[in-house]
């Protein structure tokens, strides 16, 4: 038996926001307070319908190029992950990989993107060179140009290290329509591979906690087994990657922009044994860790076979696994199957669970 609807009522209600309000370190989580936040402040003075739409891109325009006709698509992405390199990747990396991500969950070829650095007085010119070279191997895998970007420097002790903004620009032909608010009953739900790759290893990687482990972060960009998936499932209806907040977060935005409800199946989410052994260590849910590799595809039934096996035909996708099905009830919602046979509400992450991520 499903739940009823209104024993969810309690967890859609926001705190308000106030004027005399700071900003805590929880409003960069990627969770509820992030989401209220943007919603309260940014959409308050910004709104429009591209950008209330809610997706990770804007389609901007339509028109006839030298491409052909469709639409341009951008995301832009900040980035101030903590420690700068991390088992696998490093913020260069990073920020080419999420913002050609973010490009591509629309269903658009990622083309160019500008760069901004924010960079503290005495940070040492061998590592920036180390960065911007990752960053143009992150761009040559992607088959992407860096095109344009800007330098500030700031004085000693106004900045950590590093930081760095990305836009991305691209291209999405005129038949895809590929959205968070298109999820329908019926529809399959899969993951392109495991969870939590990218928390654990940046958690790790601090040495704060003394635990040590092989997990690499999954930091990689997924155009090319996106371009794999939309020529094996062409009416994919979502595509999202489950960054901060993780894939429960992620669901819970789908269900929400799409007014259904999400089930999944947790025995099916694909965990590598380290990252649950961490997370058990330190009382973490895997289901909300972040992710830099990942995606959820949401397709009509019809085509859920071919999309996943064309993901694990591609290197980033070998571990894609169907782990859920959107259903009507209960709105708004994500629900699991837990490995007890229980049932469980995901809720949307509420708080900060890793600070400085991604």
């Amino acid at each position: 038996m499903q739940p009823d609807q209104n024993a969810f009522e309690q967890f859609s209600c926001p705190l308000p926001l106030t004027h005399n309000e700071s900003i805590v370190i929880g409003h960069g989580s990627g969770g509820r307070m992030t989401h209220d936040l943007v919603k309260k402040v940014f959409y308050k003075h910004f709104s429009n319908p591209v950008l209330d739409a809610g997706n990770d891109f804007a389609r901007v325009s339509s028109g006839q190029t030298s491409r052909g006709k469709g639409k341009i698509v951008l995301s832009t992405d900040c980035h101030i992950i903590s420690p700068l390199f991390f088992p696998g990747g490093d913020i260069g990396r990073l920020a080419v990989c999420g913002t050609v991500n973010d490009v591509a969950m629309s269903g658009a070829q990622p083309l160019y993107i500008t760069a901004g650095f924010i960079i503290e007085e005495g940070f040492s010119i061998e590592m920036l060179e180390k960065v911007v070279s990752s960053m143009s191997g992150a761009a040559q895998e992607a088959n992407v140009l860096i095109v344009a970007g800007d330098t500030k420097v700031v004085e000693k002790g106004n900045a950590d290290s590093l930081f760095i903004t990305t836009t991305g620009i691209g291209w999405l032909e005129h038949d895809l329509d590929i959205a968070g608010d298109r999820a329908a009953p019926g529809d399959v739900v899969l993951i392109s591979g495991t969870i939590g790759d990218h928390g654990v290893a940046v958690l790790t990687a601090r040495n704060e906690l003394g635990i040590e482990t092989t997990v690499q972060s999954d930091v990689a960009p997924l155009n090319g087994m996106i371009d794999h998936l939309l020529q094996a499932a062409p009416h994919t209806h979502v595509l999202r990657d489950p960054t901060r907040g993780g894939l429960a977060t992620t669901l819970n935005e789908i269900a929400a922009q799409s007014k259904v409800a999400i089930w999944i199946d947790e025995e099916t989410v694909p965990i590598l044994p380290e990252v649950r052994s961490v997370c058990e260590l330190l009382g973490f849910d895997p289901l909300y860790m972040a992710n830099e590799g990942k995606l959820v595809a949401i397709v009509p039934p019809e085509e859920a076979d071919n999309a996943l096996n064309a993901m694990r035909q591609h290197p980033y996708g070998k571990m894609a696994m169907r782990i859920g099905a959107v259903q009507p009830t209960p709105q708004n919602r994500v629900m699991a199957h837990t490995t007890s046979g229980a049932t469980r509400i995901l809720d949307m992450l509420s708080g900060e669970m890793l600070p400085r991520i991604c």
